[in-house]
């Protein structure tokens, strides 16, 4: 499954907080956009979350940028990931 994500890095703490737009997911992160930190920062938590390998969680578009595009291997709907993120 594909997901869009707005991230929001040097945050006080790691959270999703709900949507950015109709479609995208907003994720603030606590890590800076340094050296890729916010990247890891943002893969960890998913991993957490959703109880998978960091390995599992692959970011195809956006690793310089705000606006990421990920893909992770579960078939549930966005409502069931947002249920995860958001516990």
């Amino acid at each position: 499954m594909k997901i869009k994500l707005h991230v929001q890095p040097s945050a006080k703490k790691t959270e999703c907080v709900g949507f950015y737009n109709d479609d995208i997911l907003k994720i603030k992160l606590c890590a800076p956009p340094v050296d890729g930190a916010a990247n890891k920062e943002l893969i960890k938590f998913i991993s957490k979350k959703l109880n998978l390998k960091k390995s599992a969680v692959n970011i195809l578009v956006g690793e310089h940028s705000r606006d990421k595009l990920i893909q992770i291997p579960l078939d549930v709907s966005i409502n069931d990931i947002i249920d995860a993120l958001t516990k």
